[in-house]
């Protein structure tokens, strides 16, 4: 067994022929009919029917199949890693991250990147999410993590990693320390909150504007970290992502009435791009999906 009879079995039943196959493997209809035959042979089971107008898989063929779908994605695998290894990609890349990044698999990726691909530039940038998305935008990024509301602007896809609500972040016994909360319960107190042009900011501002209130912010900062240390020492009502809420003696409590989630993902624009801003593009949403 060879894995081009494989790979011509697996072509045959997704393109229903074995012209079609041909075609689409650019290989002719003969070949392609002689492997396939020479495969059932050396199994000593018939995988195709022939006898009607279309083919169909036998009860055989139906459990060989995913098989060797499985056998043919292994070895491309192990064809794009050794490649990697190769150090075959090479180029360079210009990443933007949100400000005050910390999360452990985006830096593990990006630190991993120059060790296995010594022949791709790398060059880091922090900025709000709000000026990221321009310069991704604009071209002068290739790629960028950053936090958004809603939906990213016309002209970029983004791969999401985190979606989540908002939710206010209260010491322990603080009067707010219940079950749930809406927005509506954060009159008279203290809003603390990330700055403008983060993708937390922006789910609490939509969210507070559906319901016809004002998305008052009291203190802003540029770290979640920041925010929780203020609110462990009372000095008011933190609103953050239920992942960054966290902390000694803290409690995160959802906002019910919050509709806008806060999303955190990697864009980029929607054209060709390099080998080497694939490659890390595939890393990063690989390793962050996976946190």
């Amino acid at each position: 067994m060879e894995m081009h009879q494989l790979r011509y079995f697996a072509a045959v039943v997704d393109e229903g022929t074995f012209t079609g196959a041909a075609r689409h493997l650019h290989v002719s209809q003969s070949g392609i009919s002689t492997q396939v035959a020479k495969l059932e042979r050396e199994l000593g089971q018939q995988l195709l029917d022939r006898s009607g107008r279309h083919l169909r898989l036998t009860p055989a063929g139906e459990a060989v199949l995913p098989l060797a779908k499985t056998a043919l994605a292994t070895l491309d695998a192990i064809r794009h890693t050794a490649a990697e290894f190769a150090d075959a990609v090479r180029g360079r890349v210009r990443l933007g991250m949100i400000m005050g990044c910390s999360i452990p698999p985006f830096l593990d990726t990006v630190a991993d990147l120059g060790r296995t691909h010594p022949g791709i530039e790398l060059s880091l940038h922090e900025e709000h999410s709000d000026d990221l998305r321009s310069q991704v935008l604009s071209g002068s990024l290739d790629l960028a993590l950053i936090g958004y509301a809603g939906e990213t602007a016309p002209g970029l896809e983004a791969s999401v990693v985190i979606d989540e609500p908002i939710a206010a972040v209260v010491p322990a016994g603080h009067p707010l320390d219940r079950a749930e909360l809406r927005l509506t319960d954060l009159r008279g107190e203290k809003i603390l909150c990330l700055s403008p042009g983060t993708g937390i900011r922006a789910a609490y501002e939509a969210s507070c504007r559906r319901l016809g209130l004002d998305p008052r912010v009291d203190i802003a900062a540029s770290s979640p970290v920041a925010l929780l240390r203020l609110a462990e020492r009372g000095a008011g009502v933190a609103v953050l992502s239920a992942s960054s809420a966290q902390g000694s003696g803290l409690r995160t409590v959802p906002l019910t009435d919050a509709a806008t989630h806060c999303r955190l993902g990697l864009v980029a624009r929607r054209d060709e791009h390099s080998p080497a801003v694939r490659l890390l593009r595939t890393r990063l949403v690989a390793a962050l999906s996976a946190a």
